[in-house]
């Protein structure tokens, strides 16, 4: 067994795609259409769940995000969807489904500006997960015009809020693909303040193009990270999943020499996990998985 199926079976948490249930099929069953990216909250007996719809590149790409509910975690009710078009924006990617201390809901939506290969983040903000208005919404991570900013995971610890989030150089547009993930704390999770690049990808490795931090637990004083990465521009939308730990969530380092957790599928994609834990005991993992006919869909697996 690898390090890092060693790292992630310690804490369950490694992706199995032959215990998993489909929890949304893509909107068609052929290669470019996807619904995956998903972002999940348990509490109160449900479980939200907010994830991205996406057409090929040409016809709309990520065209909607959707918020829906769960009792059991598997079977989802739609209660809200967000397109495009009411976020100005050309492309929406992976959503962040937080629940604030006080008991108030953001969803961070990561958004493509149009004709260019800029990304940006903006958050709503709601007493209830169907009351999200998206004419109502804050830019939180500018991102500038040499950086795209998208795709965070955010998590509230002791206090402060803590970000990882995927940052795409927009100098030379033939490299923009390239991707590290950047790490940031706050007081509130409006106002951000960077603190490092907390993972990089690998020259020469599976991962050497870039990695895009997924998933994030604390355990026993250190971090354990989950992680998309890829090799080359040529498998850009069919990353795998890694895994990388340290003592500092600013300071992450991957481990092994191979993914952790992929499809047998086209490119092999198992990417965008998630990780709950449950009010009762147990953990559902959520994550985009590829299919044999090339598309997309979202999977979650019961621990």
């Amino acid at each position: 067994m690898s390090i890092e199926e060693n790292v992630a079976r310690l804490t369950g948490l490694l992706p199995d795609p032959g215990r998993s249930a489909v929890a949304v099929a893509p909107p068609l069953p052929r290669e470019g259409h996807w619904a995956g990216a998903p972002s999940a909250v348990a509490g109160g007996g449900l479980i939200h769940l907010a994830y991205r719809l996406r057409r090929p590149v040409g016809e709309g790409r990520g065209y909607a995000v959707v918020v829906a509910r769960s009792a059991d975690g598997e079977r989802f009710e739609n209660i809200l969807a967000i397109t495009q078009e009411e976020m100005d924006t050309e492309s929406l990617e992976r959503p962040a489904l937080v629940r604030t201390p006080e008991g108030r809901w953001r969803l961070y939506l990561s958004c493509a500006t149009y004709g260019t290969k800029h990304w940006r983040v903006e958050v709503l903000e709601a007493d209830d997960p169907a009351g999200f208005d998206p004419h109502r919404r804050t830019t939180v991570l500018p991102g500038d015009p040499k950086t795209g900013v998208k795709d965070p995971v955010i998590l509230w610890r002791d206090g402060v809020w803590h970000l990882w989030a995927s940052c795409h150089p927009l100098e030379d547009p033939e490299e923009a693909d390239r991707m590290v993930t950047k790490y940031a704390t706050s007081a509130d999770g409006l106002e951000w303040t960077w603190q490092g690049t907390a993972l990089s990808g690998r020259p020469g490795t599976w991962d050497g193009r870039g990695v895009r931090v997924s998933a994030v637990r604390f355990a026993a004083g250190r971090v354990l990270a989950f992680y998309d990465g890829r090799a080359s521009a040529a498998e850009n939308y069919e990353e795998r999943t890694g895994v990388a730990e340290g003592w500092d969530p600013a300071a992450l380092a991957a481990v092994g020499d191979r993914p952790a957790a992929v499809s047998p599928y086209r490119g092999g994609g198992l990417r965008y996990l998630d990780i709950v834990d449950l009010p009762g005991g147990g953990t559902r993992l959520y994550y985009e998985y590829t299919r044999a006919d090339g598309a997309h869909e979202l999977r979650t697996e019961l621990r």
